[in-house]
């Protein structure tokens, strides 16, 4: 299983030099998220500042771009990477592309597989000249007269997809390289909710195997010599996606609907989304996050083994000061030190 590594930093700069400390320290592929920042740009960022690890998004934001676009910056980024990019894509929520990006949203689950299709085409064709015709209910893409005039680094580039929910676990089975967990996702869930749904899609396709396809899990991770600042620090983390009501049945798989509902009952109260901790309890938080001593953590890290090809290892940052992130930051990059290898 490898260990992989998603990054923080109050600048690009301090974002850059973690990622570069994460590849030395054995991190196999670096990830950004986009938020607060362009995936696309911060990939650019952590490309730059690094010489062997992967750089992928996790994820780039699937339909506030064309599809040209996103390939266009995939190319750029495999390029500036040296063939190392991965491009991750999710589609959000509805609210979010609507909303905040005036970006269609459509039927998530077909429109995120006209996307993959046209950016595996154009990244295919780019350099030939070649006149492209697809039909598409959300993505049609007709191109002619166009040939980009740069070598590219490879004629496909790996993407992987984001997925939570049943339809679009089973689209990451059908067509992706790779699926990517959301930020919760327990060794018990990834079993028994998700797996079933990526073999199901693995054999709707002839041909299609298990090994095809790269599964990604994410777990924030809160490392400490004292359990209960350690436990303490990754509150906030998970407080943050507890006050989302849509994510009910996930909470409940694990038995805390109750406790997720207090999670929410503050939050309509007034509290910050960014402030939550102290409704959370520590049986949430053993459930769902990486935390304790470097022992422990290990031992939690190695229920993925099996399950996962790859673990993503991320410090929280929900409700902390830059001060508290860097610490816990630190701690998880010296936790990647100790297991570089991966784990069997």
């Amino acid at each position: 299983m490898r260990i992989t590594f998603a990054p923080w930093g109050e600048t690009l700069a301090e974002l850059a030099d973690a990622a570069r400390r994460a590849e030395e320290a054995g991190a196999e592929v670096i990830w950004v998220p986009e938020l607060h920042r362009s995936a696309s740009v911060t990939a650019a960022a952590v490309a730059q500042a690094t010489t062997s690890a992967q750089v992928g998004t996790a994820i780039q934001l699937a339909f506030t771009r064309s599809p040209m676009v996103t390939a266009l910056e995939a190319l750029d980024l495999d390029e500036l990477s040296g063939g190392r990019f991965i491009l991750g894509l999710g589609t959000g929520v509805q609210r979010l592309n609507e909303d905040w990006h005036h970006a269609r949203w459509g039927k998530p689950v077909p429109h995120l597989r006209e996307v993959v299709r046209n950016v595996r085409r154009f990244v295919a064709g780019a350099t030939l000249g070649e006149e492209i015709d697809l039909e598409g209910e959300f993505e049609p893409m007709r191109i002619r007269g166009y040939q980009r005039p740069y070598p590219t680094a490879r004629p496909e580039i790996p993407v992987y997809l984001a997925a939570m929910g049943p339809a679009m676990t089973r689209l990451a089975g059908r067509i992706a390289d790779g699926w990517i967990s959301h930020e919760l996702c327990s060794p018990r869930y990834l079993a028994e909710r998700i797996l079933p749904e990526i073999q199901a899609g693995l054999d709707a396709v002839e041909g299609r195997r298990r090994e095809d396809l790269e599964l990604v899990v994410s777990a924030c991770c809160s490392v400490d010599a004292d359990p209960w600042l350690a436990v303490d620090r990754v509150r906030g983390h998970v407080g943050f996606y507890a006050s989302v009501r849509s994510y009910a049945d996930f909470f409940a798989f694990h038995g805390l609907g109750e406790a997720q509902q207090q999670v929410v009952e503050a939050f309509r109260s007034g509290r910050g989304a960014e402030h939550l901790a102290e409704a959370v309890t520590p049986e949430m938080v053993d459930a769902l996050t990486l935390n304790g001593d470097r022992d422990r953590v290990a031992e939690q890290l190695a229920g993925y083994v099996g399950l996962a090809d790859a673990v993503k290892l991320s410090a929280p940052t929900h409700g902390l000061s830059p001060a508290q992130i860097r610490t816990a930051q630190n701690q998880v990059i010296d936790l990647i030190s100790a297991t570089s290898g991966g784990l069997q």
